[in-house]
């Protein structure tokens, strides 16, 4: 099969590769849609929000006790303030404090005219109609002023952030019940091979069950998106265009497996150089180098290699930022930590390489990755074990045990 037309040719780089990708969906423009803050979770704020107003719009007590003006504080001994009210969390009422006067105040309620200062209850003695407060107290104590939080105008949540629980909360304080935020791209999942038969279906001689399908449906819900099209197609090159041409009308982004190497049955770069553009064929990097990325028509088309590891390794390095980077993501580029080797680790060939590892927090806090003994990309096991890749340069190396590191976590990896 002659090689596709590319641009650039040839292997790319992990990072040019990226920035390949990052640069072609940048450059297209994202669809908006206002949706309920109900249903804004995970979502990307498409423009910045600022605070309609002072956030808390009105000074408050941090904490249950009197309300009392600083200057009546006793620098030694006791002195007797006299209780002239309450005011709670929520009352509509509008309560004053003259001087040698207090009131009763509950956490979160509106502090009184000419009150600047709240003493804990724990601190004072009730008799009566006075409340005695001892010296020591300090003046403008548990006031939370108005604008502490966010002053008027101040900008809240940045466009490109995920709306995760806390902006959520933020946007909702500031009274806010609906955003802007970009559409979420519409992605149809082809796996491909005639060896590939359902979990349900009994092996036949040569065949093996469909996993990519669930690998690649989980890591795109991992990403906020749930596929439109799911599909098992044969190495049958005229279903393959029809099954192509079809999503490429409906998705704005098509997910192949397999079918993107050389082989006989390796339909895929030529029918997206035939039906489209291919942006780039083949990665430097180990598992995964076959990588095919394009486009047909409106929609993007990432053509993974069809070996697991492979399949996971290239959705999280280069898929998974493309899919946030078509919603204004600020930061779509995977996340990267540093883990001293808690093994020796040599390499000798020149693709960038991502081993499967595991990662442990030691006492001191620091991070620790242990590569497996097992890097076969058509081993899922690998996958199960592991919770972190370990990212290899281009060049050989040879690493001792506590070298650092760059490791990619995996989506189940917590620190």
């Amino acid at each position: 099969m002659p090689a596709p037309t590319a641009d650039p040719p040839g292997p790319l780089s992990v990072a040019e590769a990226l920035e390949r990708v990052l640069a072609i969906c940048d450059a297209r423009e994202p669809a908006i849609e206002r949706v309920a803050l109900e249903s804004a979770f995970g979502r990307v704020l498409i423009q910045d929000v600022h605070a309609p107003f002072d956030l808390p719009p009105f000074a408050n007590s941090a904490m249950d006790g009197f309300a009392l003006r600083g200057g009546d504080l006793p620098l030694e001994g006791e002195r007797a303030l006299r209780l002239v009210g309450t005011v709670l969390a929520g009352s509509p009422a509008r309560l004053a404090c003259a001087a040698g006067e207090c009131v009763r105040i509950t956490t979160g309620a509106p502090m009184p005219d000419g009150a600047d200062t709240v003493v804990i209850k724990e601190n004072v003695r009730v008799s009566g109609g006075q409340v005695v407060v001892g010296a020591g107290e300090r003046h403008g104590a548990n006031v939370r002023p108005a604008g502490e939080d966010h002053a008027r105008g101040e900008r809240v949540v940045r466009a490109g952030e995920e709306l995760e629980a806390a902006r959520l909360g933020a946007l909702a304080a500031c009274g806010i019940a609906a955003v802007d935020v970009a559409r979420r791209p519409r992605v149809a999942v082809f796996v491909t091979g005639d060896e590939l038969v359902p979990p349900a279906q009994a092996l036949g001689f040569g065949q093996i069950h469909d996993s990519n399908r669930y690998t690649l449906g989980a890591l795109l819900r991992a990403t906020g998106l749930e596929p439109v099209r799911v599909a098992h197609l044969r190495d049958d090159r005229g279903a393959l265009r029809d099954a192509l041409l079809a999503a490429a009308q409906a998705c704005d982004v098509i997910i192949s497996s397999g079918g993107v190497s050389a082989g006989e049955a390796d339909f895929m770069p030529g029918l997206v150089a035939e039906l489209g553009r291919v942006h780039f064929w083949k990665v430097r990097m180990r598992p995964g180098m076959p990588l095919l990325f394009g486009g047909i028509g409106p929609s993007l088309v990432f053509g993974l290699p069809g070996n697991p590891v492979s399949t996971v390794a290239t959705f999280l390095l280069l898929v998974q930022p493309a899919l946030l980077a078509l919603q204004r993501a600020a930061e779509p580029r995977p996340r990267r930590w540093k883990a001293r080797l808690a093994a020796p680790l040599v390499k000798r060939h020149a693709r960038a390489e991502f081993l499967r590892a595991r990662l442990e927090w030691r006492d001191d806090g620091g991070c620790w990755a242990t590569p497996l003994a097992k890097q076969g990309s058509g081993m899922l096991r690998g996958l199960v074990d592991a919770d972190a890749l370990v990212a290899l340069p281009e060049e050989p190396c040879e690493h001792a045990p506590g070298h650092v590191v760059d490791v990619l976590p995996l989506p189940r990896a917590r620190p």
